[in-house]
């Protein structure tokens, strides 16, 4: 293996700052796998979103359907922000089965991974890890199967 692999640990406290960093940085495509969404949270993404659209970044948001959510406030955020991504071209996945991952992949060459929903995201204590390299970030998009719906 000749790529060494680079991996840094973040907290609810750091992930958003430099996760923010490296999404503005994207080229091509950028991933999230986020089973809640909330209202709150997302505002913080419509600015890079937009500028990425705009790029011609292609941005692929992978979360529950809002009928699954037992709590109806999330559920009718989660309805919303959808609406909303698909408006602006962001293109959302709707994972049927108690879908829980929390995951993005920038570029497929950054992977972020850990316990902290991305897009939701408030009170909780979390962790992520970054790891940057093609192979490691490929070996999670082939391992999701990710080319059959990408």
């Amino acid at each position: 293996m000749n790529n060494p692999l680079t991996s840094q640990l973040f907290d609810e406290k750091t992930f958003y700052h430099q996760f923010l960093k490296d999404l503005k940085r994207c080229q091509r495509e950028v991933i999230i796998e986020s089973p809640f969404i909330t209202t709150k949270r997302v505002q913080m993404f419509y600015p890079v979103f937009r500028n990425l659209l705009n790029r011609g970044v292609s941005i692929f948001i992978m979360t529950r359907p809002p009928a699954e959510h037992e709590n109806k406030v999330m559920s009718k955020q989660a309805e919303i922000e959808i609406q909303n991504f698909e408006r602006l071209g962001i293109q959302t996945l709707l994972c049927v089965g108690n879908h829980h991952r929390k995951l993005a992949i920038l570029d497929r060459q950054i992977l972020w991974e850990g316990s902290l929903n991305i897009l939701s995201q408030a009170n909780s204590r979390e962790i992520m890890r970054k790891l940057e390299g093609k192979e490691t970030a490929m070996q999670m998009f082939t391992f999701l199967r990710l080319d059959q719906f990408l």
